[in-house]
């Protein structure tokens, strides 16, 4: 039950805070309209730490299935605890989302681009191409989940022995500013979900949830941030884990 409600509580802020500042940059008579990628990378960064912060000491703070199946291929994480921790991922998904649209509920009906208001949602391609899309995805989650891997096993070297550093919770810092690089540097092409919670949970959110012009879901996009994240996350958990046998450590 801890498990379940922290990823709950942790992903619902995470997308509350997150989609949140694409809704301020992109919705229409909003104090931060035409804000700017910088704005949207920065602040999804803080949500990762806010999100993960607050959930660390209950559930681990995973928020995103891609990484509790890494960690679950790693070892870290029981294989019959990965359905609860994805359970609460989603749950927390639908809430961050619907708040999001009761928070910005005056500026849907100004913003008359059926487009930028699927966005404060999910994630899409700037140039729609399925192959180039899901390899971005599995590039992009892959560099989160390895870094993930190397944060948590850092060391210093000293003299003859290696001092495993811990940061506790702390530790959430570099992967806030891990997501941040990812968004700056590899954003571009898809809108960077590496995380199928992220981007599904939201999306099927703005399917049922009353918004005036929406349009459609682009449900014919929507297995590429599932899919490719996972795809990018298993192959991160098994070289870490292929390099770590072999004597190599990160």
């Amino acid at each position: 039950m801890s498990h379940l409600l922290g990823e709950i509580i942790g992903t619902m802020l995470l997308i509350l805070l997150g989609d949140g500042v694409v809704a301020n940059v992109l919705l229409a008579k909003t104090k931060g309209n035409s804000g700017g990628w910088i704005v949207i990378t920065l602040a999804w960064g803080m949500a990762v730490f806010v999100g993960a912060y607050t959930a660390a000491s209950v559930s681990g703070a995973h928020l995103n299935p891609a990484v509790t199946i890494g960690l679950a291929i790693n070892g870290s994480v029981a294989w019959g605890d990965v359905p609860v921790y994805i359970i609460g991922q989603f749950i927390g998904a639908f809430i961050g989302a619907t708040l999001v649209w009761l928070a910005y509920l005056p500026h849907w009906a100004p913003t008359e681009d059926k487009v930028l208001k699927l966005a404060v949602f999910c994630t899409g391609p700037a140039v729609r191409n399925p192959v180039a899309n899901l390899i971005t995805e599995i590039i992009g989650t892959f560099v989160l989940m390895f870094g993930i891997f190397a944060i948590k096993g850092v060391t210093m070297t000293g003299g003859a022995a290696a001092v495993p550093v811990s940061m506790g919770a702390l530790g959430i810092f570099p992967v806030a500013f891990l997501v941040v690089a990812i968004g700056l540097s590899l954003g571009g092409p898809t809108g960077y979900a590496i995380n199928p919670a992220r981007d599904l949970g939201p999306r099927i959110m703005h399917f049922l949830l009353p918004i005036p012009g929406k349009g459609d879901s682009d449900w014919g996009y929507s297995w590429i941030p599932v899919v490719g994240p996972i795809v990018g996350s298993i192959i991160a958990a098994l070289l870490y884990g292929a390099l770590h046998a072999a004597g190599i450590g990160f």
